[in-house]
């Protein structure tokens, strides 16, 4: 039905002169009130009807979001300015009506203040633009050229993905290209450097205690390795890096040759901090191939109105997360005591959560525009970001145990399916039987289709490696406590102490036996109560006092740790140089 609509205003507009490019100006009139003016300008258009949409998402974020209610002001004129009727047709949708064909004009207000969404934000230092969250479009000119240009202070630099038209103006080639390319334009520090003949920009908003110097210095060798995985096979000849220094905000979102990146303004200086910057940096760089360069079926093309399903998020995203940090330790930016610290942070939080056993990746895949995450999802979910990480770790062994690799199974899917093109499971499954020469049936329904069930510690093992825990022991009762007061419970973990007592998310504590309640070591305050004795916890249900009896457990104090067995093989330790790409560290006594 749209595509009967869209071809018949293809045909009108066709038979009208001047098929052109669609114009964009942005005005930035009150930065200080996070205001602009939006001009769209289409230079054909034939009688009827013409609906213009603001996406109901953006890229990267796979949630409907309410950008639509930014938008004020509306109005629409032809080409002679006269005033054009319309209305609000739906959540996204305006709706134009016009008695005669040419050009149309339609201004109307842009409220950003959406920072945290990486959608939109304008105030008095700077704008980042999404097109998603600030430009229109009507379907049957999404493929048309689109040129946009920015009104803003005199002292401000803009940039962007896009073809640079001049200091404030840019060039993409349709609307998907548009969407794919935010437009960062204020005060800024700016840097450049270049890479196997690619073009790289790092543009830092915001005061902070960055050391812009390291961060770019560890961007330029990151860059280089992204570039060797994929057999120096790039989708992009210039890159840029916008890096935002916040307050109360953090996250990043990926683009066809950007990313943004946001962290608290005093949260760069650290081994710790940095280490975290550049695995995001590293991430979204990934993504730069696995999701913009190619991605699932049921993300090509995007349909901006609507969800976008596709079972297989849990290796677009979580695969992504996997790579990050080899691609940091193969850059040498990253040790291998931090990559394997991470790693098995990873672990742990996979070990402890409930949802593991309550839903396959494929599953989270699918529901991910539904996700509810929080307590519920905790217990009874998995995230496509850390369980698929899980799968992917899963899918790498599967590869390498067959004579390949997962870099082999990248490549070809940027070699096979690079967009317009796109790829199904089907598509997975049977590039990894052509690189191994064995079915992958099998494993797809064990680790995909079904809940995870990983031998983790065997997987480690023919690593040369082992998860090793605190002897320490300290109470787990398996709550989750807010920041308020740190007496109300916000989470309840599954099959914990806190659960089989009835514990919920919303009790607040107010006593346990009979001692007030209050942060601190509770193991030091009630002593060492034997395995099978119980607590008594008097909390507030619906402002009643009540009072449940916690089974005493305790859980290892602190994170685990990966170490190399006590003595490898040199099987073992080849296996590690091929699963990290780099030689194996360690100074352990060789297996005879």
């Amino acid at each position: 039905m749209r595509f009967g609509r869209v071809l018949a205003w293809m045909l009108a507009i066709c038979s009208l002169p001047g098929w052109a490019q669609v114009n964009y100006h942005i005005e930035i009139t009150e930065p200080e009130h996070h205001l602009a003016r939006i001009t769209l300008t289409l230079p054909t258009s034939p009688a009827g009807e013409v609906v213009l949409q603001l996406p109901n998402w953006r890229t990267g974020r796979y949630q409907l979001l309410p950008m639509a209610d930014g938008i004020r002001r509306f109005q629409a004129e032809d080409g002679e300015g006269r005033t054009l009727a319309w209305r609000k047709s739906d959540r996204a949708s305006w709706t134009v009506s016009r008695s005669e064909p040419g050009a149309l004009k339609i201004q109307y207000q842009v409220h950003a203040n959406e920072l945290g969404d990486r959608s939109r934000h304008i105030d008095d230092s700077h704008a980042y633009l999404n097109a998603s969250g600030v430009l229109m479009y009507a379907e049957p000119w999404r493929d048309s050229e689109a040129v946009v240009s920015l009104s803003v202070p005199e002292s401000w630099r803009s940039d962007s993905g896009l073809k640079r038209l001049g200091a404030h103006r840019f060039q993409a080639a349709d609307y998907d290209v548009l969407v794919d390319s935010p437009i960062e334009t204020g005060l800024h520090q700016h840097f450049e450097f270049h890479v196997d003949g690619r073009d790289y920009r790092v543009l830092f908003w915001g005061e902070g205690n960055y050391d812009a110097g390291k961060i770019v210095e560890d961007l330029k060798a990151l860059a280089a390795t992204g570039g060797r995985y994929f057999g120096r096979e790039y989708p992009f000849e210039s890159y840029l890096f916008i890096i935002h220094a916040t307050d109360g905000v953090r996250g990043a979102t990926e683009y066809r040759n950007s990313t943004v990146i946001q962290r608290p303004r005093w949260r760069f200086a650290s081994r710790e901090d940095h280490l975290s910057l550049m695995s995001t940096a590293a991430h979204e760089l990934v993504h730069t191939w696995n999701v913009k360069a190619y991605r699932p079926r049921g993300l090509v093309p995007y349909d901006y109105q609507n969800d976008n399903y596709s079972r297989l998020l849990w290796f677009a995203e979580g695969g992504t997360s996997y790579l990050e940090n080899f691609w940091l330790l193969q850059a040498g930016v990253m040790t291998h005591e931090e990559f394997l610290s991470r790693l098995a942070e990873r672990i742990q939080r996979f070990m402890a959560r409930p949802g593991v056993s309550e839903q396959s990746v494929a599953e989270a895949s699918f529901d991910n525009w539904i996700a509810r995450g929080g307590d519920y999802g905790n217990n009874h979910s998995v995230s496509i970001y850390s369980e698929g990480f899980m799968a992917s770790w899963a899918l790498d062994l599967w590869l390498t145990k067959g004579g390949s690799s997962l870099q082999a199974l990248h490549q070809a899917l940027y070699r096979q399916h690079a967009l317009p093109e796109s790829y199904g499971e089907a598509d997975l499954r049977r590039l990894m039987q052509l690189l191994t020469g064995r079915s992958a049936e099998s494993w797809w329904r064990q680790n995909v289709e079904a809940p995870l069930l990983l031998p983790i510690d065997a997987w480690l093992e023919q690593l040369g490696l082992s998860l090793v825990w605190p002897e320490a022991r300290e109470w787990d009762p398996g709550w989750q406590l807010g920041e308020e007061g740190a007496d109300l419970l916000t989470g309840v973990r599954r099959g914990s102490a806190a659960w089989e007592a009835g514990l919920t998310p919303g009790d607040r504590l107010v006593a346990i036996e009979g001692l007030r309640w209050q942060p601190g070591d509770w193991a030091a305050r009630l002593g060492d109560p034997e395995p099978d004795q119980s607590v008594t916890v008097t909390l507030f249900r619906r402002e009643r006092l009540i009072t449940r009896e916690l089974p005493w457990r305790v859980q290892p104090k602190g994170a685990p740790s990966l170490a190399p067995l006590a003595s490898t093989t040199a099987t073992q330790r080849a296996a590690f140089a091929r699963w990290t790409g780099t030689p194996w560290p360690f100074d352990s006594e060789p297996g005879k």
